[in-house]
């Protein structure tokens, strides 16, 4: 396991202001007022093989004490939370199992629910609540101290060359013009496969094996096929967790393949929420967002 160095605030991370800054080995991002329970959570992780949700459960369920939820969006592209300390996080909305008109059995209590009720919805069954869990994840990230990031494009930041295999897993439109311009061999893995010049996860595992850059949407979070997607992978040189559903908090990925996490921090909470209430996406939602990518 990489050994990683933090600069932690030495007061509490929800109190705004000036801190003072110390050093402490093994932890990232993370403050000293929990770093004795993120420790005896890294030491739990060499025994038991947990997941990508389960590890940011863990991780955040600290940060989540005496943190309320203030108000709570489900759009159609996005799910938005908000916390009562005005941090907000986002995440893409899944479908739901339900059968009914009726899709989270929640719906009218999750606002004034404890933060940390929301965030173990990660672990439901429906996916629909793991989108709040998500979001309410990357709202208690928020909640903390940014990590030392770029805002250069992402594409730059990775170094992307013609000798480069890359596996995108999700279709980002945007990107894919200025992929291929590198010159490299581009495979887009894609669940909905109608799209053109794309694959589905299952026939292009083969692909994911042999790439040397991966470019993973963040949205696997809530679907659960992560995990499946980093196990899949052999020998990569940069593996890129992409998107506004990415939890920007480093030792959620601590010993995995990651090396990138390229997401987004809300600078207009009230724009974003009247865009996700309005059934608005990533393109019309970036304006008010600030994009950074978080090299590990």
């Amino acid at each position: 396991m990489r050994r990683l160095i933090l600069r932690t605030p030495v007061r509490d991370i929800r109190h705004h202001g000036s801190v003072r800054w110390h050093r402490l080995a093994g932890t990232v991002g993370l403050p000293r007022s929990w770093s004795v329970g993120i420790s005896m959570w890294r030491e739990e992780q060499q025994t038991v093989n947990r997941s990508i949700r389960e590890r940011a459960i863990d991780c955040l369920r600290p940060v989540s004490k005496g943190l309320s939820v203030a108000d709570v969006r489900i759009g159609v592209g996005f799910t938005s939370v908000r916390l009562d300390n005005g941090s907000i996080g986002l995440a893409w909305t899944a479908g739901s199992v339900s059968e009914s008109c009726t899709r989270e059995n929640r719906a009218g209590t999750l606002a004034g629910s404890t933060s940390l009720d929301l965030l173990e919805m990660l672990e439901s069954s429906n996916p629909l609540s793991r989108s709040v869990g998500l979001a309410t994840a990357n709202a208690l990230v928020a909640s903390l101290p940014r990590p030392r990031a770029t805002t250069g494009d992402v594409l730059d930041i990775v170094r992307i060359k013609a000798a480069d295999r890359v596996a995108m897993v999700g279709y980002f439109g945007p990107l894919i013009p200025a992929t291929r311009m590198t010159g490299c061999k581009l495979d887009i893995l894609e669940l909905k496969t109608s799209t053109p010049g794309t694959l589905s996860p299952e026939d292009g595992r083969p692909l994911l094996a042999a790439c040397s850059v991966a470019i993973i949407t963040g949205t696997t979070i809530v679907t659960g096929t992560l995990d499946e997607l980093l196990a899949g992978l052999v020998e990569p040189r940069a593996v890129v967790i992409l998107g506004p559903s990415s939890i920007m908090c480093p030792p959620v990925f601590d010993g995995t393949p990651v090396t990138h996490i390229a997401g987004a921090w809300v600078k207009d909470a009230a724009a974003v929420e009247r865009i996700v209430s309005e059934g608005g996406g990533t393109m019309i939602l970036k304006k008010h967002m600030d994009f950074e990518t978080i090299c590990l």
